[in-house]
């Protein structure tokens, strides 16, 4: 999902991957955790940890936007790609964010 992403940068740490768009993070992956972080807004941080507790956690917050930590195994495919989406687009520039709107990709189809 994050690959149809325009101008995503990707960086291997040793436990990590992390995720940026023109050099501003939006997410991690942890293989090993099966887990990943993404950036929300405060409000959806809040929304989503008070939702579903087993699947959300708060990671931080941090320059106004809060972090959360999704437990994959808790998540389905269409909701995970719209947070991902999301957390790209609080990073993104706003000519990219308009010019790359979430587009809905149907499963089984590519």
């Amino acid at each position: 999902m994050v690959d149809r992403l325009a101008d995503v940068e990707r960086a291997e740490a040793r436990d990590y991957t992390s995720f940026s768009v023109r050099g501003k993070r939006f997410g991690y992956y942890w293989p090993r955790t099966k887990t990943v972080g993404l950036k929300q807004t405060l409000s959806e941080q809040e929304a989503l940890v008070a939702e579903r507790p087993d699947v959300f956690e708060v990671q931080f917050t941090a320059g106004g936007f809060g972090w959360v930590v999704v437990y994959l195994q808790g998540i389905d495919a269409d909701e995970l790609t719209e947070l991902v989406y999301e957390a790209w687009r609080l990073s993104a520039p706003e000519e990219l964010v308009e010019a790359h709107p979430l587009r809905k990709v149907s499963r089984g189809r590519r």
